[in-house]
């Protein structure tokens, strides 16, 4: 294919966030033009949000389905949708779109409950169409970087892995303001049954599991809801059990007065341990057993060439969260072109989470739910 990917969105009209966000890390590297989308079930705001984003009115869609027939119908229809609505409105739009054969772009959580999940991914495997999830923090250059340290075996065999995730932003009542974010994630409705795990937490575990390649096979967990009245966790503690006979805890909460975004890994191996903090996303430490710490940067010359990959310019100019996000887009369009093409993808566009990474997640939430009901009981994933 010799032309940018025409791109749908479902979703991110006025007033959202993570629409915005999509849409510029689809454009970040030129692979996408956005054409068409649902981006409200308001029709009065579908329009107008597709004025503002230069839609043709023609395919500025009240309804997804209606969207996803009459694309499909068209010889210039989208070849990939994003869907970034708050959780529960995830599982209709993406099974509608697989079924007609459009590749999907999901925000995470992958859905609202573990039921709907486990549908999707049925879809999702008996589609000829491609699946992704944005747990946009495995874009970052040096998360690959450790990843591939990892698998190389510089770090030996893998004994403890702490991830946390800490946020201040719902240390009040926010959602009783009416702010928008804060309304729909602390509605168990909108949101599921975890409010913070399914958040952050699902991020942290995604990342835990993405660098070290180990798989969670138990938990048992303390979940919290430290604001009065809110419905869902705001904090979260529990212990992990990972393959392989590793062993680390993870901490995520929306109700730590300091944190702005800590997303922080730390992974210890028999040889040398390691530590990323998404905040100062452009440093790796490294430490090796009997050696002073080591500090590795982004585009210098160290760099794995899957860290290479996802970096755009010269070592001592700062990437982030965006470019991150587009990473992922970049790659799921090399996915997505290897697929029209009828040939193998570039095993270095693979990186990005798919539907068992989406499902993962789904039952990472399940199990520490069930476990924090029974007093930090462990429960398998």
């Amino acid at each position: 294919m010799r032309r940018r990917l025409r791109l749908g969105m479902v979703g991110g009209g006025q007033g959202a966030f993570i629409g915005g966000v999509h849409r510029i890390a689809a454009r970040l590297d030129d692979r996408y033009e956005l054409v068409a989308g649902a981006f409200s079930s308001d029709a009065e705001r579908a329009c107008a949000s597709g004025a503002d984003l230069r839609i043709d009115p023609q395919r500025a869609y009240a309804d997804f389905a209606d969207m996803a027939e009459r694309e499909q119908a068209r010889p210039d229809g989208i070849d990939v949708v994003a869907i970034v609505t708050p959780n529960h409105l995830h599982h209709a739009p993406a099974v509608t779109f697989l079924r007609v054969g459009i590749n999907v772009i999901c925000d995470k959580p992958l859905c609202h409950t573990l039921a709907d999940a486990q549908d999707l991914a049925r879809v999702a495997q008996a589609s000829q169409a491609l699946f992704a999830v944005t747990y946009n923090y495995t874009g970052y250059p040096l998360v690959r970087h450790a990843r591939a340290m990892i698998e190389a075996g510089e770090l030996g065999a893998i004994r403890v892995v702490q991830v946390e995730y800490a946020q201040d932003w719902l240390s009040t009542a926010l959602e009783d303001s009416g702010q928008k974010q804060a309304s729909w994630r602390t509605d168990p409705a909108r949101s599921g049954a975890g409010g913070c795990i399914g958040d952050i937490g699902t991020h942290a575990f995604n990342l835990a599991e993405f660098v070290t390649g180990l798989r969670v096979e138990a938990l048992a967990s303390d979940l919290s809801s430290f604001v009065p009245s809110r419905r869902v966790d705001d904090n979260a503690q529990m212990m992990l059990r990972f393959s392989q006979g590793a062993r680390g805890g993870l901490w995520a909460s929306q109700v730590a007065v300091g944190h702005e975004n800590t997303l922080r890994l730390r992974v210890h191996g028999e040889k040398a341990g390691l530590e990323w903090m998404q905040e100062q996303p452009n440093v790796l430490r490294i430490t090796r057993l009997g050696a002073p710490p080591q500090l590795i940067t982004r585009g210098g010359p160290a760099a794995y060439p899957q860290a290479a990959r996802a970096t755009r310019i010269p070592a001592g100019h700062p990437e982030g969260y965006l470019e991150a996000f587009a990473q992922l887009y970049s790659d799921f369009a090399d996915q997505i072109e290897a697929h029209a093409d009828a040939v193998p993808p570039d095993p270095a566009c693979l990186l990005v989470p798919g539907i068992e990474a989406g499902l993962r997640g789904m039952r990472f939430i399940e199990a520490a739910l069930s476990s924090s009901r029974a007093d930090g009981a462990w429960r398998t994933i």
